[in-house]
């Protein structure tokens, strides 16, 4: 798998008056795990949703030092290698594989290789057996583990999981875990949020946190500074 790095410069996010965060310097690189944490509000869904390219930031630069030209026509449908999976994931009216096959670009030649390796996909999430159903009939810790099935078939460069555990069970969070862990090997790079610490976020090496509008890395206790643009050293 070609690896790709991001890097954020400047970046920052108001509502009116109101100055969401502001992020002078930020580096994600090759198959790095960050948790991401925060109380409600501070941002942390804006932030992977800019880092995405979902939504634009009010100030600064995303860089992302992209893959050779065949691996970004292959990366078309996600980015550039970048996939957000949201805590509620929006589902397609089709069946339960139709939705994890999405995105998917393949000749008439491949097409049953895909279908494999979307039911290979579900079966590591423990939902083969609804391959054929309608997804209305999934609950949503199942639709959930769709997503994760959907995003693992991409192979993406860079997953961004937004309280992706949020209504799982520990089963069910435990199958993203192996699926996380498979892309991990394969050189994806993870921002994880949540409220609180689980096995996924156990993958993490590293911690970012937002508070009072900045981003403090906690693993290495590197607090981002506004005036110098340089990271101050709290130890």
């Amino acid at each position: 798998m070609t690896q790709l790095s991001i890097e954020a410069t400047n970046l920052s996010v108001r509502f009116k008056d109101r100055l969401l965060f502001h992020i002078p310097n930020l580096v994600l690189g090759p198959r790095d795990a960050v948790y991401l944490s925060g109380d409600n509000g501070v941002g942390k869904t804006t932030l992977l949703k800019v880092l995405s390219g979902l939504q634009r930031p009010t100030t600064g630069a995303i860089n992302i030092n992209k893959p050779s030209l065949l691996r970004r026509l292959f990366y078309a449908h996600s980015n550039n290698g970048v996939v957000y999976m949201h805590q509620t994931p929006y589902m397609f009216d089709g069946t339960v594989l139709d939705n994890v096959c999405y995105g998917l670009k393949f000749t008439i030649r491949e097409r049953q290789k895909r279908r494999n390796e979307a039911i290979n996909a579900l079966r590591m999430v423990g939902l083969e057996t609804l391959a054929d159903e309608h997804i209305s009939v999934l609950s949503g810790g199942e639709r959930q583990r769709v997503a994760m099935a959907r995003a693992w078939v991409t192979k993406p460069a860079v997953l961004l999981m937004d309280e992706s555990s949020a209504s799982l069970d520990q089963e069910s969070t435990d199958r993203l875990v192996v699926l996380c862990k498979d892309l991990l090997s394969r050189g994806t790079s993870l921002v994880i949020t949540s409220h609180q610490k689980n096995a996924l976020t156990e993958l993490c090496r590293r911690q970012w946190t937002i508070s009072d509008s900045q981003l403090i890395e906690r693993a290495e206790l590197q607090l981002v500074n506004e005036d110098n643009n340089k990271y101050a050293y709290a130890g």
